[in-house]
């Protein structure tokens, strides 16, 4: 089969199912077209895209700007690696420090990458700052994470599925209850080794969890008195996904360490980062941390791209009007409704539960329905929906999708 022939959507799925590795169930349904809130499949079918590839669309698909800016670097220059300089990441570094208020930009690529860097950041600074002894360092992190499932993240994760059968696991690690500001005191008070705490602003894979107003802030207070280090997971949180352009803004909790990724390239090419001031960042040296691609000359081209988006088309500010507007007529069904219970988040970063047990197939029915309905969504841990949309989508967009949620559920009212 030649690699550019028409396949239909089953021959496409049957592909992936004999020459891939079957690390992931995805929805069945095959695209090949992307522009805006909408995706087309292989058939031609229109669909609103209700995920936004896990918030890494936030500016849309195939946003023309940002696309612009990717095929005109990469007709200039791709790759150096970082052996030698190149002339767009400085201005993407300047760009980005300024846009977020950090002295210093880490450019990686991937999320996970850019998690892993910030945890060996916050360990370097523990050591040669904060003064702990070598290898004693720890790091607190939440129940229920979604950090990744890079061998270390996993070590902290409690997901069975995605750690059984892949120990052993790296040690350094305290796990605490999320939105719990006692428990976090009492490991911070009591051990002397930590030198960090890391978060999401809102658990998105724990079924979009928004912890109690003043949580993030009293996180925040708390690191500082003891002086161990905020670090802030946006990676699916920020770049205006939640009505701010990161999701601690909601509370003026401004991290000492914070990672972005996703949208960061506005889902064009792998774009991640880790930013901090200079009396973290400054332990970093040439060796000890790098990647062939991370900074390359079209990533930062991207980046600056997808940031000038954001910030031009005002999507925080609509994700903000928007999110409140959908949790509202949503609230509106659930008051009648015995399929749906709860709906939940922050900006268009929402989430509804399901009645129905974890282990149920019935959100995931739901979802296949509305996928029938014109809308693509997904559940997580069983019985909740998130719904994402590009934030570039309008009023009447989003009215017309409620619609397309509520019949839908409508059809699995009990």
């Amino acid at each position: 089969m030649a690699v550019l022939e028409h396949v239909t959507s089953q021959q496409a799925i049957e592909l992936e199912d004999k020459h891939g590795a079957h690390n992931y169930h995805p929805l069945p349904v095959v695209l090949s077209k992307g522009e805006g809130v909408y995706v087309w499949d292989v058939e031609g079918k229109k669909y609103y895209d209700f995920l936004s590839a896990y918030s890494a669309v936030n500016q849309g698909h195939c946003h023309p700007k940002i696309v612009g800016a990717m095929v005109a670097q990469a007709q200039q220059l791709t790759l150096t690696s970082r052996a030698f300089y190149n002339n767009v990441l400085g201005k993407y570094e300047k760009y980005a420090t300024e846009l977020f208020g950090f002295d210093k930009l880490l450019p990686m690529n991937t999320g996970a990458e850019a998690v892993e860097t910030a945890l060996k950041l916050c360990r370097k600074w523990a050591y040669e700052v904060k003064g702990i002894n070598e290898n004693a360092a720890e790091i607190v992190v939440c129940e229920n994470n979604f950090h990744g499932r890079t061998t270390t993240i996993i070590s902290f994760s409690n997901d069975p599925v995605a750690r059984k059968n892949f120990g052993p696991f790296t040690n350094g690690f305290v796990k605490i209850a999320y939105d719990n500001l006692e428990a976090l005191e009492e490991v911070l008070k009591s051990n002397k080794n930590i030198a960090g705490f890391m978060a999401e602003p809102i658990q998105g894979e724990a079924g979009v969890y928004v912890p109690k107003e003043g949580y993030l802030a009293g996180a925040k207070a708390l690191c500082k008195k003891y002086n161990v280090l905020f670090i802030a997971d946006e990676v699916q949180t920020g770049i205006a996904r939640t009505g701010k352009m990161v999701c601690v803004d909601h509370e003026d909790a401004k991290p000492d360490i914070l990672i972005l990724g996703k949208a960061l390239s506005g889902g064009a090419y792998p774009v991640s980062a880790v930013l901090a001031n200079n009396n973290i960042m400054n332990v970093i040296k040439p060796g000890n941390h790098g990647s062939t691609f991370g900074g390359n000359p079209v990533a930062a081209a991207v980046a600056i791209a997808a940031l000038e988006v954001v910030k031009d088309e005002k999507l925080a500010e609509n994700a903000e009007e928007l999110g409140q507007l959908f949790r509202s007529e949503i609230n509106k069904f659930i008051e009648t409704s015995s399929i749906a219970t709860l709906v939940r988040g922050k900006g268009l970063l929402n989430a509804v539960v399901i009645n129905d047990s974890e282990d149920s197939d019935t959100a995931w029915n739901i979802c296949m329905k509305l996928r029938d309905n014109g809308l693509l969504a997904k559940p997580t841990h069983g019985n909740i929906i998130r719904f994402a949309p590009p934030l570039v989508m309008t009023k009447e967009q989003l009215l017309d999708c409620v619609s397309i949620i509520i019949a839908t559920l409508k059809e699995f009212e009990k």
